[in-house]
Formats: C-alpha cells, sequence, structure tokens
C-alpha cells in the first residue's frame, strides 16, 4: 500500500490527471472529425472507412506515449527499448494515406505535450486548407463517381482501346499497362455519369477483341 502511494504521488506530481483527461477528450473528438472528412472528402481507393478506423486509437495511444515519456525518464528509456522491437506494418497503398496518419499523430503529439489549443486550431485551419486543395485538384474524380476497368485482351491494340474509352468517357486514367505473352493486361480509372455508357464500352471494345475480358469495379477496396 506504501509503494502505491508512493508511485501514485509520484506520478501526480508529473502528470495533472485533469489535463491528461481534457488532452484524451480533445485528441479523441479531433479524431472524429478528421475522420469523417477522410472518409467524406477522401480521394484513395481503399476502403476509407476501414482504414479511418484506426485513426482513434494512433492519436491516443500516441498522445499516452508522449505523455509517459513527458513525465519520467526512466520511462522513456525503456519506452525506447520496448518500441524498438515493435514493427508497424500498415498496409499504406496511397499517398494520401500516409498524409492523415501524419496528421493524427500529430494530433496525439500535440494533446500529449499538453498543447490542446494549438491541436485545435491546427485542425481547424488545415481540414478547409485539404478541403481546397481536393476541390482544386483538375483530375478531382467523385468518391461515388469513381470506376475501375481492368481489360485483358490477347492482341496489343492498346492505342484503339484508348481511344474508344477516350471517346466513351469525359474522364479516363490509364493506371497500369502489363504486356506478355498472353496479351496485354490494361486498369483504367475513370467515372461514370450514366450506367448505360458501361453497355456501350462493351459493344464497342467487343468489336476489336471479341474474346476481350473486361471487368468493371466499383468503388474498388484496392488501388493499383
Amino acid at each position: 500500500m506504501d509503494k502505491f502511494q508512493v508511485y501514485l504521488n509520484d506520478f501526480t506530481n508529473t502528470v495533472n490527471i485533469w489535463d491528461f483527461v481534457i488532452n484524451l477528450l480533445v485528441a479523441a473528438i479531433l479524431c472524429i472529425i478528421i475522420r469523417v472528412f477522410y472518409i467524406r472528402f477522401a480521394t484513395s481507393f481503399s476502403n476509407r472507412e476501414k482504414f479511418a478506423s484506426i485513426f482513434l486509437p494512433l492519436a491516443l495511444s500516441t498522445l499516452l506515449i508522449i505523455t509517459v515519456v513527458k513525465a519520467s525518464i526512466a520511462l522513456s528509456l525503456g519506452l525506447v527499448g520496448a518500441l524498438s522491437i515493435v514493427r508497424f506494418r500498415a498496409a499504406i497503398k496511397e499517398p494520401e494515406e500516409l498524409t492523415y496518419l501524419f496528421l493524427v499523430i500529430g494530433v496525439g503529439l500535440t494533446c500529449g505535450a499538453n498543447k490542446p489549443i494549438l491541436a485545435i486550431v491546427a485542425i481547424l485551419l488545415m481540414l478547409p486548407l485539404l478541403y481546397l486543395n481536393t476541390r482544386m485538384s483538375k483530375k478531382k474524380v467523385l468518391s461515388k463517381d469513381k470506376l475501375l476497368i481492368n481489360i485483358r485482351s490477347k492482341g496489343s491494340e492498346v492505342e484503339k482501346i484508348t481511344d474508344i474509352l477516350k471517346q466513351i468517357l469525359s474522364y479516363i486514367e490509364l493506371k497500369r499497362l502489363e504486356e506478355n505473352s498472353d496479351g496485354i493486361v490494361m486498369t483504367f480509372v475513370t467515372k461514370i455519369d450514366d450506367i448505360s455508357i458501361v453497355n456501350k464500352i462493351r459493344e464497342q471494345l467487343k468489336m476489336i477483341d471479341p474474346d476481350i475480358h473486361i471487368t468493371f469495379l466499383d468503388q474498388p477496396e484496392i488501388s493499383l
């Protein structure tokens, strides 16, 4: 009991429990806001809801680590040794995902350093800037219109296939081109305004190669 009392006194002398609770709540609220913003406005092709679910635990764990490091030099040295054997292997497929991870970690670092006001001001300024940056992108594709087209053909009519898609679609971007002994594999990112366009694409491409294989993916969970 005496040892616990000594530990409690040491903890309260180095860490203000109410400041810690406030910082924890601020970090949690900001991460929820970032999560909603990311799901609504991000342009990545991954499953955004699934990826955004790690924002809150990542920020809170970062806050806890910074609080411990700041409170005790001895614990910080032990923490460095413990973390040296931990390897973070999140499946980062797009640079945008990494950007939001750094933003969430920044919230945890700022709140862990007992600067909740700075974290609030930073997020209130950064999110509108991120929104404007997304809106100003010339090749912006709305998530609800995103379509991934995979084309496999035994021929090598790359230019003809591309020309047909450009004539039919208002936006088209080649993401992958692979050629081997079996033919070619092409992956395009596009947007559609009418589902009837899908049948038109099929009919036009079948005229080039009757055996062509076409796959349409709406809201794919992987990015190429």
